[in-house]
């Protein structure tokens, strides 16, 4: 579990194929993310990833195949700059939302508008999720806990602040960047709730 409060843009300094699946090394900047064990789990834009091996500084990760065709892993390659969060710990704060990273669907940047010192990004997502994005709920982008804005069909609008935009990979995007989605678990379960209710489940 993770609360969508990036901890470190790292790069990804490998990428190979391996039987079909793809095994990338991330090195952090201000992480050291060779002390994760193996077995342990790290947010990497967003999606959830199991530590397989170690090196000095960074971790080793395999993703499956259907992981690559469904997020931005698929078009990830040396170099890339990622946002890191390790998962969350018994006693950590709880500052963003209930991330799970198991992404949903791949959004695409529609604009980027400045506002006074901030940014406003119009982001579009597949429009099967579309019905669970809400105003003033809560989104991951790239792993990112943000707060949305507007609702415009399967379009939305969030503000990115300063820190966010140095902080995260977000102040990178530009117009048609993918970005990795994960809707807020609550809405998906208030969905389920719905469906049940109405005797579709």
């Amino acid at each position: 579990m993770f609360t969508g409060i990036i901890k470190d843009v790292g790069r990804i300094v490998e990428r190979r194929d391996v039987g079909g699946d793809r095994r990338f090394t991330i090195r952090g900047e201000a992480l050291d993310l060779g002390q994760y064990p193996i077995g342990a789990s790290v947010a990497v834009n967003g999606v959830c990833l199991t530590v397989v091996d170690r090196t000095p500084r960074a971790f080793v990760a395999d993703v499956s195949s259907e992981t690559l065709r469904v997020t931005t892993f698929g078009s990830l390659g040396e170099g890339d700059r990622v946002n890191i969060e390790p998962a969350l710990r018994m006693g950590d704060s709880l500052d963003g939302h209930w991330v799970t990273g198991h992404v949903d669907g791949v959004g695409h940047v529609r604009s980027v508008e400045p506002a006074a010192r901030s940014q406003i990004y119009r982001i579009e997502v597949p429009r099967e999720l579309a019905k669970y994005v809400a105003k003033k709920g809560s989104i991951a982008v790239d792993g990112t806990s943000l707060t949305v804005n507007e609702v415009d069909g399967a379009l939305f609008t969030v503000t990115i602040i300063p820190h966010t935009q140095t902080a995260t990979i977000i102040g990178s995007y530009a117009v048609a960047t993918a970005v990795n989605i994960e809707v807020d678990i609550v809405a998906r379960y208030m969905e389920r709730l719905r469906q049940s209710s109405n005797g579709s489940a």
